[in-house]
């Protein structure tokens, strides 16, 4: 995995910018330019209250304050030996001037934060970190804002493709996870959940009858698709991890157990509806974590194949 251009999105609204934070940390151990993206957009300064010569002056005035706030936040930065450019374009559409950045820019990595609920203590999604994990062709870094602790990270990963995920997607979720580790010292963990269909739920005759070795099957399946999958790497066995259970309340209780600083995840869109993502369960598990998440497309698999 490549990381030497890295692309931060940056909130004009937040003192803090934990993103900034995850980048630079990456940064600096391991050389890498920082392009920071700050997109500009009030509603007063967009529509017909004022002619377009004020409605421009606003705007230039909006984003040169910003730049100003921007550059003061870098100097630090640079002055510590980091690379940094700065970008900063108005738009009503973070989204999409994200992804316009990216088809221009084309990085390695893309850090946004992520809305945060001090109560809830965990990720709270906004639309455009949606729309950019349905669209973004680069890996996304979405970044909590809890403290980066840097100890761990945990490759989820699903052998059997029960989700449509290309196998391509779940070897490189492992060989970042590997490399990940190995850059920056991280304990990696390779994780696969899997629960059978509930009794209730199974509608085949000869199932229900003999639902005990349905269960002992699908198990064994399971087992033979993980091991055969990780026996290809030199993954020491106390660090793969196979639990029965429901993902999405399996995967969040991993995660706090074993203090998990970034969860690695496939995502997938199906067909060509813009709001199908990769699953009501994945969904779920992407809003209940408590950590960060770097989330590959399966366009980033054929990618990282290419490079």
């Amino acid at each position: 995995m490549k990381l030497q251009r890295l692309l931060v999105v940056i909130d004009p609204n937040r003192d803090s910018q934990p993103a900034l934070q995850r980048a630079a940390w990456l940064a600096r151990h391991n050389p890498a330019q920082l392009h920071l993206l700050l997109v500009d957009y009030h509603a007063g300064l967009d529509g017909r209250l004022f002619d377009s010569a004020i409605q421009a002056k606003g705007r230039a005035a909006l984003l040169e304050q910003h730049g100003q706030w921007l550059e003061q936040r870098v100097a630090p930065l640079r002055s510590g030996g980091l690379e940094v450019q700065v970008d900063i374009r108005w738009g009503k559409r973070l989204d999409k001037e994200v992804l316009a950045k990216v088809a221009e820019l084309q990085p390695d990595l893309v850090f946004k934060s992520a809305a945060h609920n001090s109560l809830l203590r965990r990720l709270l999604l906004t639309d455009s970190c949606w729309q950019l994990i349905r669209h973004c062709p680069v890996p996304l870094w979405l970044v909590h804002h809890a403290e980066w602790q840097g100890r761990s990270l945990c490759a989820a990963l699903d052998p059997l493709h029960s989700a449509d995920k290309p196998a391509a997607l779940d070897h490189l979720l492992i060989r970042t996870a590997m490399e990940l580790s190995r850059r920056f010292a991280l304990q990696a963990h390779y994780l696969h959940c899997h629960a059978p269909l509930p009794r209730t739920l199974v509608f085949d005759a000869a199932m229900v009858a003999d639902y005990d070795s349905y269960v002992h099957d699908s198990a064994k399946s399971h087992r033979e698709a993980f091991e055969q999958l990780l026996g290809q790497y030199p993954i020491a066995l106390p660090d793969t991890h196979l639990l029965e259970g429901f993902t999405e309340e399996v995967l969040p209780r991993f995660v706090r157990e074993h203090n998990i600083d970034l969860l690695l995840m496939g995502a997938i869109a199906r067909g060509q509806l813009d709001t199908a993502l990769i699953g009501h369960t994945a969904e779920r598990v992407l809003e209940a974590v408590e950590c960060d998440l770097l989330v590959f497309k399966a366009d980033s698999s054929r990618s990282a194949t290419e490079q």
